[in-house]
């Protein structure tokens, strides 16, 4: 008999999950709350095109997509910028965020995947320790297995009984607040810096970009609270400073969205039951962009169920599915999420300073755009004794970096770790040393 499986939202890995696997012979449905046609930001979006051809998805038309500038890193008083010198083969494509949706469902329709739109997820629907099903604002609805693309916020997740072991959703630090519009191009003036990205700008905890594009200026003010249009116009104003290009009228875009930024779940499965992407918290910290990881999640969890002949579905067949996604993918960004609480604690001073002692500088940031985690970085030793000077040098860094340094190599440490094969007491105890890394009490 063929099998079903439901993918719940039209999350990028479950689309492309469900392509996969509707190719190899299941019944797939997914099931999603907005309208056909209205999914995806009004604005571009990023990622690595080497993630498409992974999941087995073509490449878009040339014309719906270019190739990302580099971007150029400043602290906060913008004393000195650090570039990203990425190779050609490398680069990123930009492309809008409603054609990349509309490129990927086009491709899963093709492979025989059907979509029922404005249907609501609730909640997951369980029988003992068995995720079977999910029930909707339709209805109930049942599969062999469910595959939970609903985002950082799954009402599947989120429900599932806490005997599970699958934690319910992110902290507050663990997520960002994200506002992005495409603003006026105010002037014509040259800018020494294309795709400016500032840390900790106006001395607040967060991120923030200033795109300078052809026809109009791209903004993005990324913070770890919560706020609103009134302080967008404000630190607007402040950016208008060093980028007389911005202007004053949002002519797309201007909204306000989360993103998770944080470490991988540590159990993404249980029986009839896998999270992807955003419910499986598969973006990279702070820089949150997680398309590329979805994409590659998807081809890791298609393998996974096709190897389970028996098709089971059950925790210890699907568990080979998170072990291979941190082998590949996890294993750096875990320890991405580490560092990020570094970020958390540091002032304004000791972030211009990170920059102006040269702490960091271009060969970091140009080897940071190519990989997934901390852990694909490389220096030499006379590298690392010179930075270590550096902190020696500024107290206030020498309080912060080794605890910092210490939950970063627990993270590795853990990831190093992960059980091959499934059992109830492997798992628990790699979970407690995995989640140990990431504990965290924010100052102030």
């Amino acid at each position: 008999m063929e099998k079903k499986i439901i993918v719940a939202g039209l999350g990028h890995g479950g689309i492309a999950a469900a392509a996969q696997l509707s190719k190899a012979g299941f019944d797939v449905t997914v099931y999603e709350m907005k309208s056909e046609g209205t999914l995806g930001y009004d604005w571009t979006d990023i990622f690595a095109p080497d993630a498409l051809a992974y999941a087995g998805i073509p490449m878009p038309s040339p014309d719906k997509f270019e190739y990302k500038e580099n971007m150029t890193f400043f602290g906060p008083s913008e004393h000195i910028g650090y570039c990203q010198h990425v190779p050609q083969d490398k680069l990123e494509i930009k492309l809008e965020r409603r054609d990349i949706y509309e490129h990927l469902i086009n491709h899963a329709v093709s492979c025989g995947v059907k979509i029922v739109y404005d249907c609501k997820v609730l909640s997951p629907l369980v029988i003992g320790s068995r995720v079977i099903g999910i029930k909707t604002e339709k209805g109930d609805f049942y599969a062999d297995l469910v595959i939970d693309a609903c985002g950082m916020n799954s009402p599947v997740r989120s429900n599932l009984p806490s005997a599970f072991g699958i934690e319910k959703g992110p902290l507050r630090h663990e997520k960002i607040t994200i506002f992005r519009a495409f603003y006026n191009k105010a002037s014509d003036a040259e800018v020494e810096a294309k795709f400016k990205v500032c840390l900790l700008k106006d001395g607040i905890t967060g991120v923030s970009w200033v795109a300078s594009e052809d026809d109009y200026t791209d903004l993005l003010i990324g913070r770890f609270a919560d706020f609103d249009i009134d302080e967008v116009n404000r630190f607007a104003d402040i950016l208008r400073k060093t980028n007389p290009r911005l202007g004053t009228e949002i002519v797309r875009g201007g909204q306000f969205v989360e993103i998770p930024t944080r470490q991988p779940l540590s159990q993404m499965v249980c029986d009839g039951y896998a999270a992807i992407g955003d419910s499986a918290f598969m973006t990279v910290p702070v820089i949150g962009s997680g398309i590329a990881n979805s994409l590659k999640a998807s081809r890791i969890l298609t393998e996974t169920v096709l190897a389970d002949t028996a098709c089971l579905f059950n925790i210890e067949t699907l568990w080979s599915y998170q072990y291979n996604y941190f082998k590949m993918l996890g294993s750096g960004l875990a320890p991405l999420a580490a560092a990020k609480l570094l970020l958390l604690d540091l002032t304004a001073d000791e972030v211009d300073y990170i920059f102006d002692s040269g702490m960091i500088n271009e060969d970091n940031i140009t080897i940071g755009s190519d990989f997934t985690g901390l852990t694909k970085i490389n220096t030499n030793l006379t590298d690392i004794i010179t930075k270590g000077m550096r902190v020696c040098k500024y107290p206030p860094l020498l309080r912060k970096l080794p605890s910092s340094g210490l939950r970063i190599s627990k993270a590795i440490g853990a990831c190093a770790v992960i059980p091959k094969r499934y059992s109830p007491d492997a798992l628990k105890n790699w979970k407690k040393m995995y989640e140990a890394a990431f504990r965290y009490n924010r100052k102030g």
